[in-house]
């Protein structure tokens, strides 16, 4: 059950993080002077946002995937021991 823990957290720690890094870079490119124009960093952010959607779509699959197999390990322990005896 711990394992899943951690799990069931992070969507909320994940949405806390991007709203704050959003806003960071949102104030920045609004109050700096640079030359780079600000329609462009909100793009790049907004691309990078969803590569970040996907890479946690694909680390909680793994998660997943990994978690599946650790209890199917734990199941064939088991079948095993029954048989030894």
């Amino acid at each position: 059950s711990t394992a899943n823990a951690p799990e069931d957290d992070a969507p909320n720690r994940y949405s806390r993080t991007e709203r704050t890094t959003f806003s960071r870079y949102s104030r920045d490119a609004n109050s700096s002077g640079s030359s780079v124009p600000s329609n462009a960093l909100e793009k790049r952010i907004e691309e990078l946002e969803r590569e970040l959607v996907k890479e946690r779509q694909e680390n909680a699959r793994l998660i997943k995937m990994t978690q599946d197999k650790e209890e199917l390990i734990g199941k064939l322990k088991e079948e095993i021991d029954l048989l030894n005896r």
